[in-house]
């Protein structure tokens, strides 16, 4: 690592690191249709199929290559902002069900827009867009004073107590069980193989860019944040820097955005799925707009999306991560379930 960096430069290097863990996960989550709205949607209706088998699988194969790494060595988390920084629960909890209401407004959590918008779905780029503006202004904008208030109200301090349990060979051990069990599922519920492997491959992508950012920091003479896969923060700063500045700053996300794009494109193109998919009288612009604010507003307010936090954030047992992803489970099964309610009384009268 000392020699790529030498040669290439720590900025490089990450945008590149990037771009690969990128491409990773966008054809990963492309072919599976990783999706937690798709999952949530399951267990709502009581249909505990192939969708939720998918995001278990993801879900545990990433949370058990990380601790696994972790107990070995291998990896070193301690920096990394979801542990290191003062956490908000408070943001957690009302960022986590806002997203989990947004995203099933706007049928997919960030991550599946951005998969989406790769195959020609321009609901998908409409709401996308709304998405990271909402976003970026609750960082920067008119919306941070809100996000502030919100995140104040309860907060804990970084270190051990934003550790919702320490690392150890048993925790990871089963966490690889719930992966073999996790597969069993699906293959009952009907999921096919390869998808299952895909699943297992959105894990791995987001245990990948644990791995080569903590490498690049450590050997590194500058100061390298330690991170993995998240969309809302890095599609944000991509698209400001885009229209603010003349050169992009070179940076992991930088590359992650733009590889799961090219990712997930190369999958729908060989499948046969690409195609131009517009807003209609079944998918109204209002709803998917509303859902994007709340998506972007949320996963700012709960310190990321529903892979920042769901798969990065809970891989390494950040306790707000956790709840976060908890409470966006809530509020989508919760929403589901009152939408669903409302179209049966729509459709008996």
């Amino acid at each position: 690592m000392e020699q790529l960096i030498d040669q290439f430069g720590e900025p490089r290097l990450l945008v590149f690191s990037g771009a690969v863990v990128g491409l990773l996960f966008g054809a990963a989550a492309g072919h599976s249709r990783f999706c937690l709205r798709a999952a949530t949607v399951e267990v709502a209706e009581r249909r505990f199929g192939p969708k939720l088998a998918i995001w278990l699988v993801a879900f545990s194969a990433a949370l058990a290559l990380v601790q696994l790494a972790i107990v070995t060595g291998h990896l070193d988390v301690s920096s990394a902002r979801q542990i290191a920084g003062t956490g908000s629960l408070s943001g957690a909890v009302f960022g986590g069900l806002m997203f989990g209401v947004g995203m099933i407004l706007a049928r997919g959590c960030a991550s599946r827009l951005l998969v989406l918008s790769a195959s020609g779905n321009l609901r998908t780029i409409v709401t996308g867009l709304v998405l990271t503006l909402t976003a970026q202004a609750a960082y920067r904008g008119v919306l941070a004073p809100a996000r502030e208030m919100l995140a104040g109200l309860w907060t804990v301090p970084g270190g051990p107590d934003r550790l919702l349990a320490e690392a150890s060979l048993p925790l990871g051990l089963a966490a690889a069980s719930a992966l073999i069990v996790a597969l069993i599922f699906g293959r009952i519920r009907g999921a096919r193989p390869t998808e299952l492997f895909a699943a297992a491959l959105v894990g791995a992508a987001v245990f990948l860019g644990w791995i080569v950012t903590h490498a690049i920091a450590a050997a590194s003479f500058e100061v390298v944040q330690v991170q993995s896969v998240t969309f809302t923060g890095p599609s944000a700063d991509t698209l400001m820097a885009l229209v603010n500045e003349r050169s992009l700053p070179m940076s992991f996300g930088l590359g992650l955005v733009p590889g799961v794009f090219v990712g997930a494109l190369g999958v729908a193109l060989l499948k046969g799925e690409a195609r131009i998919q517009r807003f209609g009288a079944d998918t109204p612009m209002e709803r998917y707009l509303v859902g994007g604010v709340l998506m972007g507003f949320g996963s700012m307010l709960a310190g990321g999306c529903a892979v920042g936090a769901g798969l990065s954030g809970g891989a390494i047992l950040a306790l707000t991560a956790w709840v976060a992803v908890f409470c966006m489970w809530i509020g989508a099964v919760a929403t589901h379930s009152l939408l669903d309610l409302r179209w049966r009384r729509a459709a008996a009268t």
